[in-house]
């Protein structure tokens, strides 16, 4: 089976526990407006099969196991993709490799059913918590995204949500007491993983054409990070990825 992906990273150490193998696959409805790889949302006409990821992820097996990692399928949007996600997946389990998706949830509930049954561990993108905000930032309501979210949470697999600090934009205080009301509301327990908004793909976005409307907003910063942070943890929310 073949699939559509942008690119590949062997020695990934940012997309899940331990070392991993990181298919970034092609294609994204989100267009969200901080995207640092807006590249990767058409599909293009890349393709890899199942067979060759798995014989590539082998050649470098010894490296995600004994650090605790696996194969990260990301992209790009993975569950536009889900039946190849699910073979992939599929076989992955077979050979007793770690498997993680990285979505962003938009797209059906079942892509989502169906990747779930081999997956080990679940990164779930949240953009903003507030509709009019969400849709703000992308170009998509997350009615359906807040709906796969709760499906994910219900299946009890470690479950990470993370979210991008954007200064002055998703990081008020009653941003951080939504997405807090938001976790304690999911079945089963998930973690918050907090990364910082950067312009590091704004190159990306003026070769292609594209207008980037945040060039007034200032990258975020470790203090920026820590007041969220604070937040989540005074409501008793597991924060990772911040020191």
């Amino acid at each position: 089976m073949k699939g559509y992906f942008h690119s590949i990273e062997t020695f990934g150490t940012v997309d899940g526990p331990g070392i991993r193998y990181v298919l970034f696959l092609s294609g994204c409805p989100m267009h969200c407006s901080f995207c640092h790889n807006p590249d990767t949302w058409e599909q293009g006409n890349q393709t890899i099969t199942v067979e060759t990821v798995l014989a590539d992820v082998e050649k470098y097996r010894n490296f995600y196991e004994r650090s605790g990692g696996g194969i990260t399928v990301s992209g790009g949007e993975p569950l536009m993709q889900a039946e190849f996600v699910t073979e992939l997946f599929k076989n992955c389990h077979a050979r007793k490799i770690h498997t993680l998706i990285d979505t962003s949830g938009c797209a059906p509930l079942e892509n989502l059913k169906m990747v779930l049954p081999y997956t080990d561990t679940i990164q779930f993108s949240i953009k903003a918590v507030e509709p009019v905000k969400h849709q703000t930032l992308t170009v998509l309501s997350n009615d359906a995204i807040l709906a796969n979210l709760r499906y994910a949470a219900e299946s009890q697999l470690p479950l990470i949500i993370r979210y991008v600090i954007i200064p002055d934009v998703n990081n008020a205080t009653s941003d951080m007491n939504q997405l807090a009301e938001l976790v304690k509301s999911l079945p089963g327990s998930a973690s918050v993983e907090l990364l910082a908004y950067h312009t590091l793909g704004l190159e990306k976005w003026e070769k292609l054409g594209k207008k980037y409307t945040l060039t007034s907003i200032r990258e975020a910063n470790a203090e920026d990070l820590n007041i969220a942070k604070a937040i989540l943890n005074e409501q008793g929310i597991q924060v990772i990825g911040v020191e």
